[in-house]
């Protein structure tokens, strides 16, 4: 059997992180989130690798595809992966798949199941323009699902909620844009591969777990 080898893909707002959650908690193997990974690495500055991704970030560069990878190899050799892992937010352009697949060879791994969500225009701008932000702690909220108890005001600390500006919808329309160029070369080569999976991202977080999981099942995915 397979072990539990996961991509989570799907436009903003299609709910990655929150499968990548309960796929994580309900199987043992860790979420990977690309974005949280330069966070974490930033922090330490004796960190070799902090300090080279460091040049780009000051810079407002991206970084390039071989320091992303070499920061992803470092996280998938940790000792929390060899059961599995989840990567969320990677790959992001077809260089970084196939770049992500020459490196699971190197290290003895592969895909066991591309997740893509789908989701419709309306279902995203109604998550995405709703969220909010305490400009303090930094808690999240959305003004329709979890909304705070009094209005603009963070429950946590009595910060001051916003929006942020990537969750305004015009901003929205264009990172959508961006991403469905991207995305179709993408998913033709997981296709081809034989381990993608769509499932629609406009249904309940349990719904779409559920999906997932009959899924890990049915494909003979090693989930124990």
């Amino acid at each position: 059997m397979n072990r539990v080898n996961l991509l989570i893909m799907g436009p903003p707002g299609a709910g990655k992180g929150t499968q990548a959650d309960l796929i994580s908690e309900r199987y043992a193997v860790p979420h990977i989130s690309t974005g949280n990974m330069f966070r974490d690495i930033l922090k330490d500055s004796s960190n070799e690798l902090a300090r080279e991704l460091r040049k780009y970030v000051e810079k407002g560069e991206l970084v390039p595809d071989d320091v992303v990878l070499k920061m992803v190899r470092a996280r998938l050799l940790n000792n929390d992966s060899k059961k599995g892992f989840i990567l969320d937010g990677f790959p992001r352009t077809m260089s970084q798949a196939k770049s992500l697949d020459l490196l699971l060879k190197e290290i003895g791994r592969e895909i066991g199941l591309a997740v893509y969500l789908e989701a419709s225009l309306d279902v995203i701008l109604e998550r995405l323009t709703g969220r909010r932000v305490c400009m303090h702690c930094e808690a999240n909220y959305h003004i329709k699902y979890s909304p705070p108890e009094e209005e603009s005001v963070c429950d946590r600390c009595g910060g001051e909620l916003y929006q942020r500006d990537d969750d305004k919808e015009a901003t929205i329309k264009r990172r959508l844009e961006i991403y469905g160029n991207q995305i179709e070369g993408i998913l033709l080569f997981y296709k081809n591969m034989g381990c993608l999976f769509k499932v629609s991202g406009d249904l309940s977080a349990e719904e779409v777990f559920q999906a997932v999981k009959n899924k890990l099942e049915q494909s003979n995915i090693k989930t124990v």
